[in-house]
């Protein structure tokens, strides 16, 4: 005898059908509904951007050096002092300047008795010229006598000056308003002109160098706006910049060992070439910066400077 089939066993093979259709067409709305989203996301924002956190803070770091040499007397400063410019750094040692510049303004005033010496002699011949009391070759060796006393005082006036700018190049001061970095220099060492003593960062005029892929760069443009963030102080601080320059090769091509691809066993790498990015100082004075802090860039390539 064959079973009933009840009218619950006849819906049910129904009931799995319409859902598993209710089920396909969600999915299918669903990815539907992603990809406008994508595509309207890509259009308006997407494709007007490009961004990397392959990005580092740079400054131009100015190095302290003296002009002159001595034994450092005194340091005023160590790292991570903050200083302004004309601050004074380092003072050496001034003694020897100090005599150097002592004899100069001797040898100055020797110069300029004999100039005015020989001035007065050369004015006594040209008085007696008219009565026949000289002859013209004695004015002229008298002349010649002065302009020679006159070229040797200036000498002295220009030996003077330089025993007096090298007595001031005993205090050496910053050159920039920054923070003070490596210090190298220590009490009682002789230093000689171009030795480095320490480096001063400009903290509030740094720079970002984003490290783009090169299949990002076709659309970027000197002026372009970009707005960066750091580690340091997290996504709630966005800084301002702009692009300010390209560089002119990649990060390999100055390396120390370049690469040389013309081998038989060759692979192609994306390279990457360095973008700097321009900070506004407003933005650096509210939420300072330090170098080689890691930085994200987004650079609004939708306005093409070309």
């Amino acid at each position: 005898m064959e079973p009933e089939h009840t009218e619950n066993d006849v819906l049910k093979p129904i009931n799995a059908k319409a859902k598993r259709i209710q089920l396909f067409a969600i999915l299918t709305l669903t990815v539907a509904a992603i990809s406008i989203a994508y595509g309207l996301y890509y259009y308006f924002i997407g494709s007007r951007h490009i961004t990397t956190d392959n990005a580092y803070v740079g400054a131009e770091i100015s190095q302290v050096t003296p002009a002159v040499s001595g034994i450092v007397q005194k340091i005023n400063v160590n790292d991570t002092h903050m200083v302004k410019a004309g601050d004074l750094l380092v003072t050496l040692d001034n003694t020897d300047a100090k005599f150097t510049c002592a004899r100069a303004e001797a040898d100055l005033a020797k110069a300029l008795a004999e100039s005015e010496r020989t001035k007065l002699h050369f004015d006594r011949h040209q008085a007696l010229l008219k009565s026949g009391a000289v002859s013209k070759e004695e004015i002229t060796n008298a002349k010649n006598i002065y302009k020679s006393a006159q070229a040797a005082s200036n000498r002295a006036s220009i030996v003077v000056e330089q025993a007096i700018v090298d007595l001031s190049r005993t205090c050496i001061k910053s050159p920039v308003d920054g923070i003070i970095a490596r210090r190298q220099v220590q009490l009682g060492h002789h230093v000689q002109p171009g030795t480095p003593l320490m480096s001063i960062v400009p903290i509030e005029h740094l720079h970002v160098d984003a490290n783009f892929k090169e299949v990002q760069l076709s659309k970027v443009r000197i002026g372009q706006r970009a707005e960066l963030t750091s580690d340091f102080h997290g996504n709630s601080v966005v800084y301002h910049g702009k692009v300010s320059g390209i560089a002119g090769g990649t990060g390999s091509a100055f390396a120390l060992i370049p690469a040389q691809n013309a081998t038989g066993n060759w692979i192609k790498v994306v390279q990457r070439l360095p973008v700097r990015i321009t900070i506004d100082p407003e933005d650096l004075k509210k939420h300072p910066l330090y170098v080689g802090l890691s930085m994200q860039v987004d650079i609004d390539i939708s306005d093409d400077k070309k």
